[in-house]
Formats: structure tokens, sequence, C-alpha cells
């Protein structure tokens, strides 16, 4: 039987608390790229970039997460200058025109730490920190939260063959070692966020486990993140392809939310925005007995 999710504690970002101990938050994709597996090349120009970031505050996301690296299935390495020059204008002008925090999606650290310095408020970092260790480090020096994410292999390799004993035990215990990590690079116990990894490293079977078992994960007393949207797993369940799986990420969403997502990353937020709002009604009103 599924684990009951537990409270996690706030998120505290710069001067504002993001209140990810009440309700879950939207975090919308905005991918600075030529080759992420939904939107590559769309955002690749800055002003376009920009404008779409503006576009997704605007529909309600609590926080946008800007990446200049693709981390599809089979995606190259991405040096750091290419990668300075795609998300660096667009995180600062981001940070001077939308009232929500910008997320920097880097697993380099002198990309974190110069995007920190241009206006970006959190590091999510798909290796969880092991890539390039003083990652960590330097989200501590910023008192910046930090995602913490699971994944087996790279991007690139990372579909080849992926294999587990028991995927949920796991990722469970990698999570834990790998907050115990941040924690002694000085990032504090309220700045972690945790992300098993829906669709890095797993067969669909994984990725059915694992949001299963989503709730075991609140017992490291950390927001949960979950990243589904459009997913391949989504398409091979409908036969659909990439631009069709809003109502299939819908579906996932409702699932993470109930047991116990508190941010979920998501391209199409006006449409996960009112998913979530109205699956924490549904669980508001269940909890309370409904109408007499």
């Amino acid at each position: 039987m599924p684990t009951t999710p537990l409270r996690p504690h706030d998120l505290r970002v710069g001067d504002r608390v993001l209140p990810t101990s009440t309700r879950c938050l939207v975090m919308g994709v905005l991918n600075v790229t030529p080759d992420s597996f939904s939107d590559g090349g769309r955002y690749l120009d800055h002003r376009a970039a920009v404008a779409h970031g503006r576009a997704l505050a605007a529909e309600g996301a609590d926080l946008l997460d800007v990446g200049g690296e693709s981390t599809r299935p089979g995606a190259p390495y991405v040096d750091e200058r290419t990668e300075l020059d795609r998300v660096l204008p667009v995180v600062d002008a981001l940070a001077g025109a939308i009232d929500i925090p910008v997320s920097i999606d880097t697993r380099k650290s002198r990309v974190a730490g110069a995007a920190l310095a241009a206006g970006a408020g959190i590091v999510n970092d798909v290796t969880a920190g092991r890539d390039d260790p003083d990652l960590l480090g330097v989200a501590a020096e910023a008192k910046a939260p930090v995602v913490l994410m699971h994944m087996q292999g790279t991007p690139a390799t990372m579909q080849d063959d992926p294999c587990y004993g028991d995927v949920v035990a796991e990722v469970e215990r990698f999570l834990a070692e790998r907050c115990d990590a941040a924690r002694a690079a000085g990032v504090s116990y309220e700045s972690l966020v945790i992300d098993p990894g829906i669709g890095f490293g797993k067969r669909d079977e994984h990725n059915y486990a694992l949001l299963n078992e989503l709730g075991r994960f609140t017992r490291l007393g950390h927001p949960v993140l979950v990243g589904t949207s459009r997913k391949g797993f989504i398409g091979r369940a409908l036969g659909l392809p990439m631009h069709e799986r809003v109502e299939g990420t819908a579906a996932t969403v409702v699932w993470a939310v109930e047991r116990g997502a508190r941010i979920v990353r998501v391209h199409d937020v006006r449409h996960m925005l009112r998913t979530v709002r109205m699956t924490e009604a549904l669980t508001r009103q269940g909890a309370g007995g409904g109408a007499g």
C-alpha cells in the first residue's frame, strides 16, 4: 500500500518563502537549447526565451527553470562557455522582469555561480552534485536552494540499459546520500529539494514504480519535485506524439500531487496549474469529509 505522504518544510529563496509545506508549486520549463526533447530550438533566441518566460509567469507559474544544456536521452555534453552564453542573458533579463524566482538548470558549478550572480535563486542539478561537486558549495555560499535529482548514467547513456534490483529503495537511498553530501557542503536542511528523476535512466516500469511509491520520498523531509511533462512513457501509454500529451501529463500531475509532490516541473503551465489546484481542492474536501 502506498506510503502516506509527509508534509515537508517551506523553501526560502532570497527574501521570500515558497509555501511548499502547504501546497504544490508549478515550475515552468524554459529550455534555451537547440535540442531539448520537447521544444528544442524554439527559445534558443534570447528574445524569444525571455518572452516565453514572461508568458509562463503570466500564466501563473510559481517559479521558472532555465536550462542551456539538453538532458534528453542521448544528449551530448555542452561546454561551459556555450551554456553560459545561452542562459546568462535570459536569467539576467527575467530576474528583473518577473516577480517569481528563477532556477538555473545546470550541472556545472561555474554556470550555477554566474546565474546566481545574475539573479537566479535556485540551482536544479540533474546529477545531484556528482558531476561537479563544487556546485553544492556554490549554492551553499549563495544560500540558494538546490534540487537534487536521481539519474542512472549520464544524459548521453542513461537510457542504454537502465537496471535496478529495487528501483524505489535504490533511488530513496541515493537521494538520502546526496542530501547528506549537500549538508556537508554547507547547504541548509531547509534549502533541499529532491527529485526521483522520472525518465532519467529509467524504463517505463521504473517510472511507474517510483510514481506509485512517491510518498516514500517525503520521509526524507524535503519537498519532492516531479517532472513528467510530455515524457516518453506518457507517449507510449497513449500512442501520442510529443505535443499531444497534455492530458496524459495532467493525469500524472494529479497522481503526483495526491502522493505528496510539492513542485511539478511542466511545459504547459496554464493547464497544469489548474490541474494542481483542482486536485488540491478535491484532496481538501476529501480530508474534510465533504458535504454532510
